[in-house]
């Protein structure tokens, strides 16, 4: 080796004293700790000691612990003193022992160890995978790749599993006294605390989870930790009945489980079984509608070719004769004047031209009779339309039980009526209540201009404002109508079917102003009138601004029955003459103790009512409202098509 000049070389004595210096390799400052050989391409770290460049090139690669505070991607830590190594750091040789290192070799007489490989341990890795999934012991994470041995134990301070051989320095060196060694591991990181970088040593009963040195001495200062040894004997004395309750859980969801199988087959079964007879159903159904458009289209292009022929034939003729007349007008017209004869033969061409009617007799009484086709159709999509509505409101109406529409209702009607045995006019049949039959009439100067009426006993509201003449009884704020007929003594009954839309029908006081406000002008939104309100989801009783919802099913018909001589108006669900109270408006105490602020309402002001005359009253708050004034005999039923 060439010297500067004015330095000495370095002698064989000195090589053989720095040698002598050194007796164990691996403890003396010429030892690398990592692979406890002599340093190959020495490298410093910022601590001070050194290593191979390949096996600290190494290390650093190898995953570090859960924190990320070192191994690939954070700061590696020294091996010997836990100093950190940051991961930006560029590793440099440390030029002083490259010198001095083959002297020693040369000195000592063995040549310098092999290189370790500077990539990352990929072999290695290989190996400990394949370990892993064979079942085999864990390697010693120091050993040169592709010969590395089974582990002896591992450390939880390092992250790595160690053999024999390289185990001495945590056996020899006082650095790694503070060192946990524990029976070799494969997943090390796995046993130290993610938030303090201390290895578990104990266990919190409390929250049930293990714990660090740092974590017993703060956060569960309190709680009862035990060592991990103590706690495993524990849990392994409660393992066997534990594993017999798991054993008997599992027993019975396979079970439950073959069970929920049989029921998803059944339902998806059941399911194609209905979607293929309702496909059918369907298919059927519209080769009814395909020939039912044939034969209304046939007998449309039926009635078009027998009057067709008719008419152009009637018009051929027309055509005809007034080109005849206008030739003998004109023939007429260019006789000269001095030829008399040919005057007098024209005159009477003209004239038998003029009274001749030879045209065909065409009767159109009946014309165009295939144009009531689009009345026909119209009237039988209204139907089919109708009878679809019904029934997706029967399936929707099934009940989880398998009870249809009807049973569901009349359950409903049992469970959640109120108690009105104490009220002797729910006791009564749709019998009683005809004899206080009263025929409403709509009074047209009343109604909001976006209401539209069918005669006397139909309402429906409307897009468009319908030109009524101007009153001062209308409503101009509120889709609103009254009846005609005034009540101020007596008892009164009254039918009304809700066709569609919320409707609300109640009664209001002769002397009301249809002028006022719309929040105040509605229905029981003041203490001039009241009202039944169905809202499309139940009903709703409204008197002076509040209101009470009631629990009942819905009813296609409802019956009013004004008492007023006892001062209460009472609603019903009325169906298949049966009667149901929905609710009764009349001054009742409440129990001691009990708070109603709508009965309450109706106690202190709901008799100032009948101080007046009172008028039946209707309101069509949504736009596809629509009501029917219902027949009142015991046989009749409505045209209308119900929902």
């Amino acid at each position: 080796m060439e010297t500067a000049p004015g330095r000495a070389p370095p002698s064989s004595t000195v090589a053989l004293r720095l040698a002598l210096a050194a007796p164990g390799l691996p403890d003396g400052p010429f030892g690398c700790p990592i692979c406890l050989d002599l340093l190959k391409d020495p490298v410093t770290v910022p601590c001070g000691h050194n290593f191979c460049q390949g096996c600290l090139g190494a290390l650093r690669q190898r995953p570090g612990p859960p924190d990320g505070s070192g191994g690939a991607g954070g700061a590696a830590r020294c091996p010997l003193c836990q100093e950190p190594v940051p991961a930006a750091l560029r590793l440099r040789k440390n030029r002083a022992l490259c010198e001095v290192l083959p002297l020693l070799a040369a000195a000592a007489g063995s040549s310098p160890p092999s290189p370790v490989a500077g990539a990352p341990m990929a072999p290695g890795a290989e190996e400990e995978d394949a370990a892993g999934e064979e079942g085999a012991a864990v390697l010693c994470d120091v050993c040169p790749a592709g010969s590395r041995v089974a582990a002896a134990q591992s450390c939880l301070v390092c992250l790595a599993s160690f053999c024999r051989a390289h185990l001495e320095p945590h056996r020899r060196a006082p650095a790694f006294r503070a060192h946990r060694l524990v029976p070799p591991l494969r997943r090390l990181e796995e046993g130290l605390c993610p938030r303090h970088l201390q290895p578990f040593d104990g266990f919190c009963r409390a929250e049930q989870t293990c714990v660090c040195a740092r974590c017993r001495a703060h956060e569960h200062r309190a709680h009862d930790v035990v060592p991990l040894e103590q706690e495993r004997e524990h849990k392994e004395a409660q393992q066997a009945k534990f594993l017999s309750d798991v054993d008997n859980e599992l027993e019975e969801l396979a079970v439950t489980i073959a069970q929920a199988k049989k029921m998803v087959e059944l339902v998806k079964g059941a399911a194609m079984k209905e979607r293929e007879g309702v496909e059918k159903l369907f298919a059927e159904a519209s080769e009814v509608l395909a020939t039912f458009q044939k034969e209304v289209a046939s007998f449309i292009e039926d009635g078009e070719r027998s009057m067709l022929g008719e008419a152009e034939a009637d018009l051929r003729w027309k055509e005809e004769r007034r080109a005849n007349l206008a030739q003998c007008k004109q023939n007429l017209e260019n006789v000269p004047s001095t030829d008399t004869v040919y005057f007098l033969q024209e005159f009477q061409a003209l004239k038998v031209a003029m009274e001749e009617n030879l045209s065909p007799a065409v009767n159109f009484q009946n014309e165009l009779n295939f144009t009531k086709c689009t009345q026909a159709v119209s009237a039988m999509k209204d139907v089919l339309s109708a009878a679809c509505k019904k029934q997706w409101d029967h399936l929707q109406g099934k009940g989880i039980d398998g009870l249809d529409f009807q049973e569901m209702e009349e359950a409903l009607a049992k469970s959640q009526a109120p108690d009105n045995s104490n009220n002797p006019t729910c006791r009564e049949s749709r019998d009683y209540f005809l004899k206080f039959a009263f025929i409403i009439d709509l009074d047209s100067d009343t109604a909001d201009k976006f209401i539209q009426l069918f005669g006397t006993k139909g309402a429906k509201r409307v897009l468009c404002p319908i030109p009524y003449p101007e009153s001062l009884m209308r409503f101009i704020n509120c889709e609103q109508v009254l009846g005609v007929n005034l009540m101020n003594r007596g008892n009164y009954y009254w039918e009304v079917e809700l066709i569609d839309g919320w409707v609300s029908i109640g009664v209001i006081t002769e002397d009301f102003n249809p002028q006022e406000s719309y929040n105040y002008g509605r229905l029981g939104r003041n203490e001039k009138s009241c009202c039944l309100q169905w809202n499309g989801q139940n009903y709703v009783a409204w008197f002076g601004g509040l209101q009470s919802v009631i629990q009942q099913p819905f009813f296609h018909t409802i019956g009013v029955f004004l008492e007023y001589s006892e001062k209460a108006l009472t609603f019903y669900g009325v169906k298949d003459s049966k009667m149901t109270c929905l609710q009764q408006l009349k001054v009742s105490h409440l129990a001691k103790g009990q708070f109603d602020p709508f009965q309450n309402k109706i106690n202190n002001k709901f008799t100032s009512l009948f101080f007046h005359k009172l008028k039946p009253a209707f309101f069509l708050e949504s736009v596809d409202a629509h009501l029917q004034i219902g027949p009142l005999k015991k046989d009749c039923v409505s045209v209308l098509k119900r929902r």
